[in-house]
């Protein structure tokens, strides 16, 4: 596989993204469309070639010189600005481009579209709402709040369908934070998963805006949960089908709930402090197995960055040998304020509300106008346009 793109920060989630699809010969270079045409007419046509036509002033043009150079059976792969339906269909079903990705570019996001091309494999049809998880390494660390106004982020201020499911049934407090009361039924939910329908999951979730719902329940301390095998499933099955987005706040406790919720949704965010103690859980939660469904590492939120007497970035990221995806700095007043009068931190324009928007894109969800998602499908039996036979045939 041979990739050119614009600049380092695409460099480093391409690499991150693929190279467990392309392999350890993936040939990632600098360049755009233009350099990937000037290199092609000296070289051999790679099986997959990606290329970056971001800052291009007449991309089709610029493929078009592309095609020419190399050979048919080429699967390429496009990365660029323009989100657009039509310039979508224009490259995949007029040019035949394999696959077309605008930015804002995920790790999560490249592996899940282009990763089983890579492999010569087509994109798992994935037709349900999308499920992410949110866990503190520890106690304390914020999660919960990271948790809510992302929530909040999807449901109020993306005008998507959210759940905000909250997994602890003994001192859960996602409800609270939002000024929405408690629910009932999810423990019976979670006890009888035969019984779980759509309609029990909307009686048993409680609004806290227009496009945004709690899923809550609350029992006795001294009461435990009689969890079922394959409530999860069911839960969740049910849930994407009335959902766009499924937030899940699961505390770091063992147990078969918690296990099954981090193992069966899409994307994990670990959320940690810039304390020893953080990097040491966190750690241990970067070695759990991964799930089917997910592509990529977990999200790791470094949170309250700038506390006095704490870890710098540096530092945790040395001891994580990782980097961090992205930093909440510490902002105890205005979190604090929030959680008192039950509304989202987010609300308000900040250094808060632009690293939640981050965490948004880490998983996936600004700019959900997914081309790919909107106009993929071809009459069965057709067969897909070629121009200058970009693209390799099965």
């Amino acid at each position: 596989m041979l990739g050119f793109v614009a600049d380092a920060a695409t460099e480093a989630l391409v690499r991150e993204g693929l190279t467990e699809f392309a392999g350890p010969d993936f040939d990632l270079r600098r360049g755009n469309v233009r350099t990937a045409t000037t290199a092609l007419q000296k070289q051999s046509t790679p099986r997959v070639l990606l290329v970056d036509i971001a800052g291009e002033d007449h991309p089709i043009s610029a493929l078009r010189d592309l095609a020419r150079v190399v050979e048919p059976d080429v699967s390429v792969l496009l990365i660029g600005a323009l989100d657009s339906a039509d310039f979508y269909r224009e490259v995949t079903r007029g040019l035949g481009v394999a696959e077309y990705l605008p930015r804002p570019l995920t790790r999560e996001k490249l592996a899940r579209q282009f990763g089983p091309l890579i492999l010569g494999q087509a994109p798992e049809a994935d037709m349900g709402g999308r499920c992410v998880t949110v866990t503190g390494v520890r106690g304390g660390v914020g999660a919960t709040t990271v948790a809510v106004n992302l929530a909040w982020l999807f449901g109020v201020v993306m005008h998507r369908h959210t759940v905000l499911l909250d997994p602890d049934l003994h001192r859960g407090l996602a409800a609270f934070l939002l000024d929405a009361r408690v629910g009932s039924g999810l423990r019976q939910a979670l006890e009888s998963p035969d019984r779980i329908d759509v309609l029990l999951a909307e009686r048993a979730a409680s609004p806290a805006a227009d496009r945004l719902h709690v899923l809550s329940d609350q029992i006795d301390f001294m009461t435990e949960l009689a969890y079922a095998p394959g409530a999860v499933d069911a839960l969740l099955r049910v849930l994407r089908n009335r959902y766009n987005f499924i937030v899940a706040d699961v505390p770091f406790v063992s147990n078969a709930f918690n296990r099954d919720l981090l193992m069966q949704v899409h994307q994990r965010v670990f959320v940690l402090e810039p304390t020893l103690a953080s990097v040491r859980e966190a750690l241990r939660l970067l070695d759990l197995p991964v799930g089917p469904a997910q592509k990529q590492r977990p999200v790791l939120v470094l949170n309250r960055l700038g506390r006095p007497g704490a870890l710098t970035r540096h530092q945790v990221e040395d001891a994580l040998k990782t980097h961090v995806d992205m930093v909440i700095p510490d902002l105890p007043r205005q979190v604090g304020n929030a959680a008192t009068l039950g509304e989202p931190a987010a609300a308000a324009r900040g250094a808060f509300r632009n690293a939640m928007m981050d965490l948004a894109r880490q998983v996936d969800a600004v700019g959900l106008l997914d081309v790919a998602s909107t106009d993929t499908t071809v009459a069965a039996g057709a067969t897909k346009p070629k121009w200058f036979s970009f693209g390799r045939q099965s």
